[in-house]
């Protein structure tokens, strides 16, 4: 199998890790724009499309948010699977061009959010009650000059809006598995702001209400606690759910443990999404979370 990664960041390593446990014998080569770039263990640096080998089994497009319309675009020429990661793309004005051409050459495509494969997100997929739902919060907080040691944050992505960079893009997850759960909400009001004191040009903090028949769904995403906390409550008539995610638990408002993966890592995530891609791009199964589904996420974090 060869594979081609478009942008070699911190996540690509974490797809080429994924990609080596599944198969060692993958080939992948990294299509980089910098020729000075340093080689990351055995993947073969190129340095333009023409460099591409024939017989590439798929693309990893997982550059700056800012680069992905194109890259996509340059993919589908090669009519191979798309592997893309979150979020497709920063901005919605490109969204009727690709989807034409994608279903004009038959490409298959998944936009990767790896937390649906969180043994607790899949968890409430299967056994959450949603009839009896009244409320649900969902929050996520970390400070993003923890984010990557070593590195100057003002100096990563995250921090610059003309990258694609700002909190509402970067924890695009919760969106996602709160649609994935509890599906295609009524209405959605949200507000985004540049509020603390990090050195950043993008946004550092978004708020959405997310309005259902018989219940609202709030979700608060920021990159200024320095605490890391990523949680959902859920108010049921009879009970409450407390989930958090970093710990892989759920109790209810007894403390009475319902579900935790005691041997949860954030990083099997990533393993278990490789696994679920490969499994069905080379059959005739629909694909979760291709382009087309995740732009409706993508409508809800820009609204």
């Amino acid at each position: 199998m060869k594979v081609l990664i478009v942008g070699l960041g911190s996540v690509a390593k974490k797809h080429i890790n994924a990609l080596k446990i599944i198969d060692t014998q993958t080939e992948i080569y990294a299509l980089r724009s910098d020729k000075s770039a340093k080689v990351f263990q055995d993947v073969t640096n190129i340095f333009s499309w023409e460099d591409i080998p024939k017989e590439i089994s798929f693309i990893i497009i997982s550059n700056p948010t800012s680069e992905h319309y194109k890259s996509i675009k340059q993919s589908i020429q090669l009519k191979v699977p798309l592997f893309i990661e979150k979020p497709p793309l920063m901005k919605l004005d490109y969204v009727d061009e690709l989807e034409k051409l994608i279903k004009d050459n038959y490409i298959k495509t998944y936009v990767a959010f790896n937390l649906r494969f969180h043994p607790v997100i899949q968890w409430l997929k299967k056994n959450l009650p949603l009839n009896k739902v009244i409320e649900v919060q969902s929050y996520c907080g970390s400070y993003l000059p923890c984010w990557q040691p070593g590195k100057d944050y003002r100096e990563i992505y995250s921090a610059k809006e003309t990258f694609g960079g700002g909190v509402h893009l970067d924890l695009i997850h919760e969106l996602d598995f709160i649609r994935w759960i509890f599906g295609e909400p009524d209405n959605v009001n949200s507000f985004k702001w540049k509020k603390s004191h990090l050195e950043l040009d993008s946004i550092d903090i978004a708020n959405y209400i997310l309005e259902y028949k018989n219940y609202f769904i709030t979700i608060l995403l920021n990159y200024y606690r320095r605490d890391p906390k990523r949680s959902i409550e859920i108010v049921m008539e009879n009970q409450t759910w407390v989930i958090d995610l970093l710990k892989a638990r759920v109790t209810n408002m007894n403390n009475e443990v319902l579900f935790h993966s005691e041997n949860f890592k954030l990083i099997n995530t990533y393993h278990e999404q490789m696994k679920y891609f490969l499994g069905n791009i080379f059959t005739n199964n629909s694909i979760m979370n291709n382009l087309e589904e995740s732009i409706k996420t993508l409508e809800i974090c820009l609204k």
